[in-house]
């Protein structure tokens, strides 16, 4: 019998010049015990700290701070291409900086910029450094890009001072590492099929009826489940950010043309994420011209109602039996006949839906932003809150709940 051998698992440990990089030794090799191959990759700055000797001890793999070592294998690419997770630890307010901005000004930079893997960043630094808005705004910036940037600990810091800015210790960053190893491939090998952004329905050649979705929760559950190893189509209505050029790209304006798209699409889809915000009524009439602002311009605009795209989807998945999940949205608003959540169980035994992600738009919270908070509740009873975060770590989350349920 042959016996197929497992590739290591590839880790990129940066590191950033802070006191707390002599913690990250214990970080290498709880990482190498588990058998994963780690590429050390520290700041000049971290050297001071820790000395490349111990580095290359604990890891077995010689280290540099440079682009210039090494160039004939052009380390300041592969290092980041070929990684399966880049973890940053310390992360200082510096390295956030750069990170935030794109820039490449030494082999980690670069490694961050060509890393398309997940990446995990532990803050560590001095409380007034950490809560300065500009290390906000970069901290906030990196989240929004799909990074996972740690809370840093609480406690003693250097010298007499004591506050939030500790590094965690190193068996809880070896935790988060495994975690986003375990997530990074959970949805390898599937098919997954999500809608994105708002229809508009037109009302002449100028005017059209739509709504307030950017299309950013979608696009960021499409990113998220392509760094997890699914294969995406993701149809999109009118998006204001771009979409992720490893998906399937499929443009739609309509309602009707949303619909017909995603009926077809579902054909193939192991699960199925209806977040477009789409039109439940539409014109009864398109005008041909533009309608003009003259005495005799239409005082009211008669409608219609339009296709239930996730009813229909529902329906496709229960007839195929083939063991389809859907996941569907709903934009809602508490009043004197219920909450947000009531609401939202309503519509989920209405619908159908497997799982049934609820936004508490209020105020008109959530569109139009890089953050969303939602809780998303379940055919079998189950009600899970996802606390305001960026859209990217929504997306995750709701991935973390599609993920065991489609195996």
């Amino acid at each position: 019998m042959v016996t197929e051998s497992v590739s290591p698992v590839r880790v990129v440990l940066g590191v950033a010049g802070g006191i707390a990089a002599y913690k990250v030794c214990e970080l290498l090799r709880g990482l190498t015990e588990s058998g994963h191959d780690v590429r050390v990759v520290p700041t000049e700055a971290a050297l001071h700290f820790v000395g490349a000797a111990t580095w290359e001890a604990l890891s077995g793999h010689p280290v540099s701070t440079q682009v210039w070592s090494g160039v004939a294998d052009v380390p300041h690419v592969r290092l980041g291409q070929d990684a399966d997770l880049v973890v940053v630890a310390p992360a200082t307010a510096d390295l956030l900086a750069r990170a935030a901005h794109g820039l490449a000004d030494d082999l980690l930079t670069n490694v961050l910029l060509t890393a398309s893997c997940p990446v995990l960043m532990a803050p560590a630094m001095h409380t007034e450094m950490w809560e300065h808005p500009a290390t906000c705004a970069n901290v906030a910036t990196l989240r929004a890009r799909g990074v996972v940037v740690l809370e840093p600990a609480v406690g003693r810091l250097t010298g007499v001072d004591s506050g939030k800015g500790r590094l965690p210790e190193a068996s809880e960053l070896l935790a988060a590492a495994t975690a986003l190893l375990h997530r990074r491939r959970d949805l390898a090998g599937r098919r997954v099929l999500i809608s994105a952004g708002g229809t508009r329905e037109p009302l002449d050649p100028v005017r059209f009826l739509g709504n307030r979705s950017s299309g950013r929760q979608g696009v960021a559950l499409a990113e998220a489940a392509l760094a997890r190893g699914a294969k995406v189509v993701l149809v999109a209505a009118n998006l204001v950010v771009p979409a992720p050029s490893a998906a399937t790209l499929v443009l739609v304006g309509t309602a009707a043309q949303l619909h017909d798209e995603m009926l077809e699409q579902a054909k193939h889809a192991d699960a199925v994420v209806m977040a477009a915000a789409v039109a439940d009524f539409r014109p009864r009439r398109v005008e041909a011209t533009k309608i003009k602002k003259t005495g005799d311009a239409p005082t009211q605009v008669l409608l219609e109602r339009t296709a239930d795209v996730l009813v229909d989807l529902v329906a496709r998945a229960r007839e195929s039996a083939d063991g389809q999940l859907v996941v569907g949205f709903a934009a809602e608003t508490g009043d004197a006949a219920g909450s947000v959540v009531e609401y939202g169980r309503a519509k989920l035994a209405r619908k159908g839906v497997d799982l049934l992600v609820v936004n508490d738009v209020s105020g008109g919270q959530g569109f139009e932003v890089a953050h969303n908070a939602a809780v998303v509740l379940g055919s079998d009873g189950s009600e899970v809150a996802v606390p305001d975060a960026s859209k990217r770590e929504v997306a995750d989350a709701i991935w973390d709940l599609v993920a065991p349920r489609l195996r």
